[in-house]
């Protein structure tokens, strides 16, 4: 297998951090993205890899590691759209969007478009972490993305992690056809920080002696099937447009099977962001 290059969001901590030694260990080069210089610079010592800071609650700093990574790697084979996270109170970032939504959404939205000529030209892979949170929590309105009307936690996550599964088919829809291949998937319940700086009831399970009971996973045994679809390849391991869950595709939110609200959500992210639609 040839190494290949690939780009890794949300790679400081976690599934990241566990995905990204073993990628680094397969021979392939993997770029480190992550919000905490710290933590990124030391796991980027630890692999010999090339990392890049950007915090996600600010699109200024998205655009600018868009920008670095057009000028580092005229080819990128693959983009795992890994950072995320669910959070505390309703709060809105400096660019004035509720932040669970920009973290998760709106951000990886925008750094995937930013690199589109690349992607394109590499044949890439777009990999987006998901959550089973789609099934459960998600309710898309496109007229509330920011949850308005109805905000808990809970719900804005699962939103989110229903917006990547729409990105993830919207963008196989407007670009397969120009090499793009996208999957998104649930990484499993994973033992890590999540949760741990919220009211959510999952800070009970991920946070407490209760996550022994449910079956929480280390963040090792949850990378494996992020590096299977990073190491795969579309058509052959896994299906291109589809939502995978321990390497199989798998039944999440009905919502996620509307072809409008895909379409729509992807015009209306644009928008957001400052992006024309791009193809239809």
């Amino acid at each position: 297998m040839l190494g290949k290059t690939i780009i890794l969001t949300g790679a400081s901590d976690g599934i990241g951090a566990a995905a990204a030694r073993q990628l680094v260990a397969d021979g392939h080069k993997v770029a480190l993205v992550g919000r905490s210089k710290q933590k990124t610079e030391a796991l980027a010592h630890e692999l010999n890899a090339d990392f890049l800071i950007a915090d996600f609650t600010r699109f200024s700093e998205v655009r600018a590691l868009g920008a670095r990574l057009k000028d580092s790697y005229p080819r990128i084979d693959v983009l795992i759209n890994n950072a995320g996270g669910i959070f505390g109170d309703q709060t809105r970032t400096v660019d004035g969007f509720e932040k669970t939504l920009q973290v998760n959404h709106l951000a990886p939205f925008l750094l995937t478009n930013l690199l589109m000529d690349t992607l394109t030209a590499s044949n890439a892979s777009v990999i987006n972490t998901s959550s089973v949170a789609a099934r459960i929590f998600g309710k898309i309105n496109l007229d509330d993305l920011s949850n308005e009307q109805r905000y808990s936690a809970n719900k804005a996550y699962g939103d989110a992690k229903l917006a990547n599964i729409l990105f993830t088919k919207e963008l196989d829809r407007r670009f397969s056809d120009q090499g793009i291949s996208a999957v998104a998937f649930h990484p499993g319940n994973v033992q890590t920080s999540f949760a741990s700086d919220t009211t959510s009831v999952m800070r009970f399970i991920y946070q407490t002696p209760l996550g022994r009971l449910a079956g929480l996973i280390s963040p090792e045994q949850s990378a494996v099937h992020l590096v299977w679809l990073a190491e795969g390849e579309s058509g052959w391991e896994w299906v291109s447009g589809e939502y995978y869950e321990k390497q199989k595709t798998a039944k999440t939110n009905p919502q996620a099977a509307d072809v409008k609200l895909a379409a729509g959500l992807w015009d209306k992210s644009a928008e957001l962001v400052g992006l024309s639609t791009a193809a239809r």
